[in-house]
């Protein structure tokens, strides 16, 4: 009598190489589910801290401005900021004892790579869990594509141990093996509009900090923002 069908007696049926190709696809999609909620939960949160920005250029002082802003050590417009404000007084402190060497490097030079180092290492922070969500879009339908051929292969070699082959005795077993090729899909799916969706996030965000970086550079070089009437 045959067990009854699925995924529980593809587990039981299954020899050592069709369970592990099962616990890398369970694995991958725990893993892809945590980064994306994980990411998107970031996002939402980084979003909410636009409005911080005005109260930022409306401050009656630059310092009075940092204190403006909240969770310091996660946000990235008081991370720019910061930095921004730091390689200023860097560049004037070291003005008179290295003056040949900053003649090659002006303040206004000095300030626009020191804020797009900033924004590049908040860019680069963004990227977390991106790459593990591209891989694992393309590679877990083939993983999935593995387990299944390997598990027509394994049914096919029990069916004819056994001596029968049935209609019965041939569609449970390599029906439970095309169920890997359902669950490598079933895990790439999400993965890939995961990824597409933290990047389209990532992009808006890094745009909004270039804005950011490009007002503070006009304040840095000119004493004001380039559009302070927005």
């Amino acid at each position: 009598m045959n067990t009854p069908f699925g995924i529980a007696n593809l587990w039981l049926e299954g020899d050592a190489i069709t369970r592990f190709v099962a616990l890398a696809l369970l694995t991958c999609s725990i893993v892809t589910w945590v980064i994306l909620l994980t990411r998107v939960w970031e996002l939402r949160n980084l979003r909410k801290l636009k409005p911080e920005l005005e109260q930022f250029w409306h401050a009656t002082s630059y310092e009075q401005g940092l204190e403006v802003f909240s969770n310091h050590a996660s946000n990235p417009y008081y991370q720019i900021a910061k930095s921004a404000s730091g390689a200023s007084v860097h560049h004037q402190s070291q003005s008179n004892n290295h003056r040949e060497l900053l003649q090659t490097l002006n303040y206004s030079e000095w300030m626009a790579r020191s804020i797009k180092n900033s924004i590049d290492s908040v860019a680069a922070s963004l990227q977390k869990g991106l790459t593990f969500l591209g891989s694992t879009g393309a590679v877990a339908p083939f993983i999935g594509l593995f387990g299944t051929v390997w598990g027509i292969y394994h049914a096919l070699i029990s069916i004819s141990s056994s001596g029968s082959a049935q209609i019965d005795q041939v569609a449970g077993p390599i029906g439970e093996a095309l169920i890997m090729t359902a669950l490598g899909l079933a895990v790439a799916i999400p993965a890939v509009l995961g990824f597409n969706a933290i990047n389209r996030g990532n992009k808006l965000l890094v745009a909004e900090l270039n804005r950011f970086g490009n007002d503070l550079l006009a304040y840095f070089v000119t004493g004001a923002r380039v559009k302070s009437g927005e």
